[in-house]
Parts: structure tokens; C-alpha cells; sequence
């Protein structure tokens, strides 16, 4: 059931928006560069899974059965993409005195945990380098019949003069880079830009992580095990290549020489490249190297719902940077709490035909393959009128480049409608939220109060706080009823008086200084 609008994406190769069109009949195909696992996932790096958890549920909402691979790095992946420095994970592991599959199996179940927190729904698949290095050998064997690698002290490093329009993708100025900052000049390459495919483990060394090769004993480059596995489980052609922005100047080049050595054409190996820019703050991106990082559970202990930051993330498009900041993570707080108490009281006034709504979304969110057809006709089968129109128009934003910040304004106005039934609200928020994934209809608004560990009020007290506030308003007592406001804030209480709900409601402020 693909309907409506057309998708267009914005193809980083040809950098301009294009209509979608899968490769074969029997479904779209996406791969994702994953995390490594070396350290918790910031919040920089979610935002890179949330968008390409969007793009799928975009897409199985326009009827498209999607198989999604995201890999796992847990070998291989230097400190310096300039094919120097220690790998990541062993600089880990001799850090906490573990193994590096210790290492590696810890963070990979916290970046899952992050995940499921989110909302973000599970892959098909997560290959993990380690687990496909023979693939991985016969990979490099293959370039290397054809004449496309060179040996130097450290390793096999791939020619890029031997492929077409090395660094397209990125829009490399080879020529200028050729003394530049982009790579550091290793004496024994033929180009500065060529990189490792096998990097040989030094003589005098054991590594955490090694295996035996035809180019001697170490192990894989990072770039080679995207290359691998995407062909290993897509196959070459494939419809969709994802990942951070950071990706695009260097390991997606790479992964492209790659492809094309592989299959003997200049065909970059996928249709679209999509890439998501970075989250910043003030003045620079969120980075570990930093030590500017804030990962999850960060928030949770400040008092953010992670579906607060996904809210906050579909605000933005996943093209524009997106600046972190504690008076936007309290704004999306706010928006999302009044959407979902909007929503519990149309639940409510529905009952049993608002709860089979409910329902229907709690069954959606365990779903993880095929489209997404069967459940928007569900929802979507008694809408006409006005809600008919919302439906086109929340259509329409997501199918131009995953246009979430539209798709939000779409959803408020819904809410809001006096013209639009309260069913046919819930029925549209339904549908929306298979796109959106922020269990709007299954969510309570007590999940989103979470109270900070330094909370000096009790519940009961601020409830009682509240009572003779609204008593002074009541009787014209503004005064009274500004200090009560001021007393409740300095405990870290928000208050929002909703005029529309005819009530007050309070939450935690989060603590975000």
C-alpha cells in the first residue's frame, strides 16, 4: 500500500532532493553505519538512530516492506581516521583492566537499552565485525587479485587512484588536501587519502584482538566491514545508505572505493545516501574526544523522559544542526506533556472505542517488520472531512525529507481541532504516531514527571501548594498566588495553568544546569 505523496530524500551523492524509488519489487533495503562499542552512545549519536529509525517507519508507513542492518563495531575503528592511532576498543579494555569482548559485549547491551528507551525499533539485524572477519579476508583477497592494494610496513592499503571519482560523495578537494589536515601524510602512501584495508599487528606486539591473514597476522580496517556486510545481507545495488554527517567525507569515500574495486563499475553500491547532521553544543559538536558529551542516562538522572528527547529531536529536520540546549529540552517537555494529557482526556471521554485505539497502538509498537498497511487502514478507515485534510497534510510533510517538524505542527493542530471528533483525533494521532513513535496514545503523563533525587517537596505537599494557590486566584489574591508560583519554583516545580483543560497541572523542571 504505497499512497499519496511521493517520497523524496535528499541523496548526499547528487545533493538534491530525489524521488524515491526502490530497486526491487519485494521491499526497500537500508543499512545503517552503527555504533562502536567502546563507550555509552551520546546523545550526538542518537540522534543518528532516531533519524534512521524515522526514515523506516516513514517508509513502512507509505507501504513499503524495509529490512534494516545496522552493524556493530567492535574491531577495527582507530582513534584518528587518518589511519593512525590505537583502536578504540583495546585502548578501552587495557583502560578498565577487561577483555575487549567484555568491553565490547557491555556497551553493545547498553547501546540496545538506549534503543528501547527511545522508541526505536530493532533491526533485522546487527552484524558484528568480529563475528565476519573470514568474509572480511575474502573481501580484501578479491581487490587484491585485481590489483586495486598495495603492501607497506603496517599493512594493505587500498590505491584510490584505481577507482573513479575517489571522494565524490564528499566533495574532496584532493588536490588541495594533498599537504591539508584531512589525513596525515604517511611517507610509504601512494596517495595521502589511501587507507588500510589490513592493518599487520607489530612483530614485538600481541593485540586483545588478532587474526591470521594472507597480509600477515592483525586485523581489519574500519571501512572494510560496512563494505562486507552491507553486500553480505543487502547485496550491491541497495536502496539506502545512512549515517552521521561526520561519515560523509571519509569512511562512506572509503566504503564507496571499496564497493566499486568489489563490483568492477563505478557504482557507489547504493542508490541514496542519507546523512544526519551533527548535535551541537553552543559553539561545537557533542563529541567523546571531547569530554562534551551527554549520554541517556544523563537525562533520566536530570529528569528528562528519553521520549522527551526524541520529541525534541523530530522538532528539528535531520539536515539542519540541532543545538542542545536546556531551554529547548524544556520547551519539548512542556509541548510533549500537554499533547499527552490532551490526549489521556480524549481517551477518557472515548471509552471503550478510545481504549481498542489504545490498544491497537500498544500492538503496533511491538511490530518490527513489514509495512506498516494494514495497521494505518485500521486507523484510518472512518477519517473524511477535516480529519480526511489533516491526514493529507501530515502526509505530505513526512514524504518530503522525513518533514517531522511539519508532521509535530500537523499533530498540535489536531489536537486542538473543535471541528475534528474526538475518535477521529485519536484515530489520526494513531496513525501519526506509527511515524512519530512516541507512544502517544499509551503513554501516561506521570511517566514524563520524573522527580529529580533532590526534590525537597513531597507530591502530596505540592498538590496541597497547588489547591490554595488556585484558592487565591480564585478570590483575586494575586499576590499570594505569585508567591505561591515562586515558592513552587524555587522546589523546582513548573506550574502551567491550561485554560483550554480548565485545570492546573505541575511538573518536575528538570535539572539541567
Amino acid at each position: 500500500m504505497t499512497d499519496a505523496s511521493q517520497v523524496t530524500l535528499f541523496n548526499s551523492m547528487t545533493r538534491k532532493l530525489e524521488p524515491f524509488e526502490p530497486l526491487r519489487e519485494d521491499g526497500v533495503r537500508i543499512y545503517t553505519c552503527g555504533p562502536t562499542v567502546y563507550n555509552y552512545a551520546h546523545l550526538g549519536n542518537l540522534r543518528a538512530y532516531v533519524f534512521g529509525d524515522t526514515l523506516r517507519r516513514v517508509l513502512q508507513w507509505k507501504g513499503f516492506d524495509v529490512v534494516h542492518v545496522i552493524n556493530i563495531t567492535d574491531v577495527g575503528h582507530l582513534t584518528s581516521d587518518a589511519d593512525e592511532g590505537e583502536d578504540k576498543v583495546e585502548v578501552a579494555a587495557r583502560r578498565a583492566n577487561r577483555s575487549a569482548y567484555e568491553i565490547t559485549n557491555y556497551y553493545t547491551d547498553a547501546y540496545f537499552a538506549d534503543l528501547k528507551l527511545l522508541g526505536i525499533r530493532p533491526a533485522a539485524m546487527y552484524p558484528r565485525a568480529t563475528e565476519h572477519i573470514q568474509e572480511m579476508i575474502a573481501f580484501v583477497q578479491d581487490l587484491a587479485d585485481k590489483g586495486l592494494t598495495y603492501e607497506i610496513e603496517d599493512g594493505l592499503y587500498f590505491d584510490t587512484s584505481k577507482v573513479a571519482d575517489y571522494g565524490a560523495l564528499g566533495a574532496l578537494n584532493l588536490e588541495a588536501q594533498q599537504h591539508g589536515s584531512r589525513v596525515a601524510a604517511h611517507q610509504d602512501k601512494r596517495q595521502p587519502w589511501d587507507f588500510c584495508l589490513w592493518r599487520r599487528s607489530p612483530p614485538d606486539q600481541r593485540r586483545l584482538m588478532e587474526w591470521e591473514s594472507p597480509w600477515g597476522r592483525g586485523f581489519p580496517g574500519w571501512h572494510l566491514e560496512c563494505s562486507v556486510m552491507s553486500h553480505k545481507y543487502l547485496d550491491f545495488p541497495f536502496d539506502i545508505h545512512t549515517g552521521g554527517v561526520d561519515h560523509r567525507q571519509v569512511h562512506h569515500c572509503n566504503e564507496i572505493a571499496q564497493n566499486q574495486g568489489y563490483q568492477n563499475d563505478d557504482g557507489s553500491g547504493v542508490n541514496y545516501w542519507l546523512h544526519c547532521e551533527f548535535l551541537v553544543m553552543r559553539e561545537e559538536k557533542m563529541s567523546k574526544s571531547k569530554g562534551n558529551f551527554w549520554r541517556l542516562q544523563t537525562l533520566l538522572d536530570k529528569g528528562v523522559h528519553p521520549l522527551v528527547y526524541r520529541f525534541f529531536l523530530l522538532q528539528a529536520t535531520y539536515r539542519t544542526q540541532l543545538e542542545f540546549s536546556k531551554e529547548g529540552l524544556v520547551a519539548a517537555r512542556t509541548g510533549f506533556d500537554r499533547i499527552v494529557r490532551r490526549l489521556r482526556g480524549l481517551l477518557e471521554r472515548t471509552g471503550d472505542e478510545g481504549r481498542q485505539l489504545a490498544d491497537l497502538s500498544a500492538e503496533a509498537e511491538s511490530t518490527t517488520g513489514g509495512s506498516f498497511g494494514y495497521l494505518r487502514e485500521l486507523y484510518e478507515q472512518e477519517l473524511d472531512g477535516g480529519a480526511a485534510e489533516a491526514l493529507e497534510r501530515f502526509d505530505q510533510a513526512v514524504s518530503e525529507d522525513l518533514g517531522t517538524p511539519r508532521g509535530i505542527a500537523v499533530l498540535t493542530s489536531v489536537v486542538a481541532d473543535p471541528e475534528i471528533s474526538d475518535l477521529d483525533k485519536l484515530r489520526l494521532v494513531g496513525t501519526f504516531d506509527l511515524v512519530l513513535g512516541l507512544r502517544l496514545l499509551t503513554i501516561e503523563p506521570e511517566e514524563l514527571n520524573i522527580r529529580p533525587d533532590d526534590a525537597e517537596l513531597t507530591n502530596e505537599q505540592i498538590e496541597a501548594l497547588i489547591a490554595e494557590r488556585k484558592e487565591a486566584r480564585q478570590s483575586k489574591d494575586w499576590s499570594r498566588a505569585d508567591e505561591l508560583r515562586d515558592e513552587l519554583a524555587a522546589a523546582k516545580v513548573l506550574v502551567k495553568d491550561d485554560r483550554d483543560a480548565g485545570e492546573t497541572v505541575w511538573m518536575w523542571k528538570p535539572d539541567l544546569d
